[in-house]
């Protein structure tokens, strides 16, 4: 039989990807990095047992959360009043967060199980975000932030770091959370790039070339892009059609999609 977490009657279950952060070092570090004001929306994803949700309460006017766990809605709404607290029921792969407002801050120990999909989701709504300040796991992150030529390097990679600014702040141990997971974790920042910076033409025609580019990331480029991008494509972009997809920087990603763009 499973145990509880310290100090509560609630049991982590598995299918949510639930790991409850116990550290408190690593809350105020995280937290610190937010530097959440009064006035402030901020968002936080999987409030779980309210680690991070009783710091930020106590600097913010109001505070959003999604969760999908009914028992731990049922916790939060018994703890915390409507008037400063809203928590939204369901899955944050599923939620809108453009209907919370504008200028949002968002912050969560994210369940690992779905964190890319979560972040290309939440990447959609980079127009209505301030930052993002997330725990993932450090695989998850060193994938984010890798660079051309490096095996870290994906469609991950591109796709973010062509929407934002990251920044890796802080390695979190399995200690740190109840019951610890069997990976290390890391915090990172994710701050949207203004429009000025975002040169793709056809944002959508970015994301496909660049899944088709890493669908078989060991092939060179001219045959992932094989129906895609001609001998003829290569020689007018200057681009080496025998480099693999992680050899190839994000800017040469948006010279691709931009020259297929009408």
């Amino acid at each position: 039989m499973k145990k509880p977490v310290a100090g509560t009657s609630h049991v982590a279950r598995k299918r949510f990807g639930q790991n409850f952060l116990v550290d408190r070092g690593i809350v105020d570090a995280i937290v610190g990095a937010v530097r959440p004001q009064a006035g402030d929306q901020v968002v936080e994803i999987g409030p779980g047992l309210g680690a991070l949700t009783e710091p930020l309460l106590a600097q913010v006017d109001h505070l959003h959360v999604v969760e999908i766990d009914r028992d731990l809605i049922a916790r939060l709404k018994k703890k915390h009043p409507p008037e400063r607290l809203s928590v939204h029921e369901g899955d944050a792969l599923a939620f809108d967060f453009a209907t919370i407002g504008e200028r949002l801050k968002i912050v969560g120990n994210l369940p690992y199980n779905i964190s890319t999909p979560l972040l290309f989701h939440l990447a959609d709504y980079a127009n209505c975000v301030v930052d993002m300040h997330f725990m993932l796991q450090k695989e998850v992150v060193e994938r984010m932030v890798a660079e051309p030529g490096d095996a870290d390097f994906g469609r991950l990679s591109v796709m973010l770091q062509y929407r934002f600014w990251m920044e890796w702040l802080i390695d979190v141990p399995p200690e740190s959370f109840d019951p610890p997971p069997k990976v290390d974790s890391a915090v990172v920042r994710l701050i949207p790039k203004p429009a000025s910076e975002l040169q793709a033409r056809n944002p959508d025609k970015l994301a496909s070339v660049v899944l088709a580019a890493f669908a078989q990331r060991r092939k060179m480029l001219r045959n992932t892009l094989k129906g895609i991008l001609d001998d003829a494509g290569f020689v007018a972009l200057g681009i080496n059609p025998t480099l693999r997809p992680e050899d190839v920087p994000v800017e040469d990603y948006v010279r691709i999609a931009n020259y297929l763009t009408p």
